[in-house]
């Protein structure tokens, strides 16, 4: 029986490392991987989401009010970019997503607060993420006393109360319990499919060229785009299970509610899932091996959940990132999901995502043929 020797341990280490040299692709994830997790986590994650887009509907233009006003733009949660002339069309930036809050300040505000009468402040809220909306809303309270208790001076100190000169009402619309559960379980959709549209067709192509069936397939007459779309058909269907099964769980189990169309649901989804595939099939004819594959397919991942909202509010993250979490499609297709579910969101409403959605699938089915094609020759 042969002795240990480091002779032949320092062999087989510098035979690790040639190879490891040579496999660039799989070196590139050791290092891209980590760096990617380093950069999200210490850049673009923020729990406390700042400057989320505000609608002031303000029948009052009086001093106190105006003051209001101004103290929440100082605030920095609140960035103000529309101006709701009626409660119709405040509803409906809340239902569409195109502002987080809506300000309603009444006509009488600053009547009644000159009256010792304490006003309401009311402040409506997208609250189909809770974390989002959390951090402004429990600020709201201390800026608005702040700023009055210091208007309220000399002979109208009298009207400054302990429990403040205001009285502030928030309606959370669509979570109003700020049910966890009612944001995760819609996103979680998007995230199953992505993690497994694009691992299980990023083996496709590959595992095929490992195992010798490739060379059968280049003895057909198929073309490169039948192959594509054979490969996608199966796994579309499998993704359609995935989405019925988590549909029954979301409503059974977690009572999240579903106001919206299923149908329409369903059809989006086909959308999302192609593009997915696609994805897939792009990284399959990318990778010399099963490894990359499911490397590439974790490098794409990663983002995917990061920079779309899931996990973390999407308006909290810099400008950067969210330019990035723009370009995936998990990004739109949860705010897709939560807002024909919680929203009750039908096609005008989500028609903003869904474009996004058809020029990414477009882009990596072009990609992917013209790959395989390569692949072919």
């Amino acid at each position: 029986m042969k002795r240990f020797t480091f002779h032949r341990l320092w062999a087989i280490v510098l035979k690790e490392f040639i190879q490891m040299r040579r496999d660039r692709v799989t070196f590139g994830m050791m290092v891209g991987i980590p760096m990617m997790q380093l950069l999200l986590f210490g850049f673009a994650i923020n729990s406390d989401p700042k400057h989320l887009p505000t609608a002031i509907r303000a029948a009052d233009q009086g001093p106190f009010a105006r003051t209001l006003v101004a103290a929440l733009k100082q605030s920095s949660y609140f960035t103000f970019v529309r101006e709701a002339a009626t409660e119709e069309e405040a509803r409906r930036l809340l239902q569409v997503g195109d502002v987080q809050f809506v300000i309603n300040i009444p006509e009488d505000f600053s009547r009644r607060l000159l009256r010792g009468e304490k006003p309401t402040l009311l402040i409506e809220a997208d609250a189909t993420d809770p974390a989002a909306t959390g951090p402004a809303l429990s600020a709201v309270r201390a800026i608005a006393d702040s700023v009055l208790d210091r208007d309220l001076a000399g002979p109208l100190a009298r009207l400054r109360a302990k429990s403040g000169a205001i009285q502030l009402q928030v309606h959370a619309h669509y979570n109003p319990e700020n049910i966890t559960q009612y944001n995760v379980v819609p996103g979680l959709m998007g995230v199953v499919l992505t993690m497994t549209m694009v691992v299980i067709t990023a083996l496709a192509i590959t595992r095929e060229r490992e195992r010798g069936t490739m060379e059968n397939l280049l003895a057909t007459p198929v073309r490169p785009t039948e192959v594509m779309v054979g490969k996608i058909l199966p796994y579309i269907a499998v993704g359609y299970v995935q989405v019925t099964l988590i549909l029954l769980a979301a409503h059974f189990i977690f009572g999240v509610p579903m106001l919206g169309s299923l149908p329409l649901l369903y059809a989006v989804a086909l959308l999302f899932i192609a593009a997915n595939l696609a994805v897939g099939i792009t990284f399959s004819t990318l990778a010399s091996n099963q490894l990359q594959a499911v490397q590439m397919a974790f490098f794409f991942f990663l983002p995917s959940i990061l920079l779309s909202g899931f996990m973390f509010p999407f308006r909290g993250m810099p400008e950067w990132a969210q330019w990035v979490g723009s370009c995936l499609p998990n990004t739109h297709f949860l705010r897709i999901v939560r807002g024909i579910l919680l929203k009750g969101n039908g096609l005008m409403e989500i028609a903003p995502h869904l474009w996004p959605l058809g020029v990414f699938l477009l882009v990596a089915m072009t990609i992917g043929v013209k790959r395989y094609r390569q692949t072919l020759d």
